[in-house]
């Protein structure tokens, strides 16, 4: 089964949200400045760096007690050649360090939707409309996470409004922190 979410995410950093087929979870992913292989923008209109991510997920449905159970496998890309940093538009290693933290905040909110999706598709049981229930769920969650993403950039003023960045760190260290252990379905 193939489907295809797409999700902007603020212009200092964007991961575009596709679901496409593929494997299993991963874990959390620390982005550094090799992470971005991608050319810059020209016309990024002030933007410094781009996050691509990619959500894959692949399911099959096992019929179950007069419904059906999919086992789903799902996974979180990082697209290195479509993630990009202007270095050149950088000055020190801190102003570096900022950039990368702004940005692992919008990769956090992809690997939290995905967290989330492999909770709540683990935990239903689908009737034989179930390409339909599943799509609903992966609509629903993703344009929870696109607000979110939204949310991000403008509080933090895409990163410059310092107090707000810090206040975003501590809510990803905090749901990172408390995520279920029971993530893979």
């Amino acid at each position: 089964m193939k489907r295809n979410i797409v999700k902007g995410i603020g212009l200092t950093a964007m991961c575009i949200l596709m679901v496409i087929t593929s494997a299993s979870a991963q874990s959390f992913h620390q982005l550094t400045a090799n992470d971005f292989w991608g050319t810059p923008r020209a016309n990024a209109g002030g933007v410094v760096a781009y996050t691509n991510c990619t959500i894959d997920y692949r399911y099959q449905a096992h019929r179950e007690q007069g419904g059906y159970r999919l086992n789903f496998n799902i996974r979180l890309i990082l697209n290195n050649n479509k993630s990009w940093l202007d270095k050149s538009r950088v000055g020190t290693p801190q102003q570096l360090s900022e950039i990368l933290k702004h940005e692992q905040g919008h990769y956090t909110i992809a690997f939290l939707e995905q967290q989330e999706l492999l909770r709540i598709v683990s935990r239903t049981r689908f009737s034989n409309n179930y390409n339909y229930e599943a799509m609903a769920i992966f609509n629903r969650i993703d344009a929870k996470y696109k607000q979110l993403n939204a949310d991000y950039d403008e509080d933090t003023a895409h990163m410059t409004d310092r107090k707000q960045q810090h206040s975003w760190d501590m809510y990803f260290q905090q749901k990172l922190k408390f995520l279920p252990e029971d993530t893979e379905s």
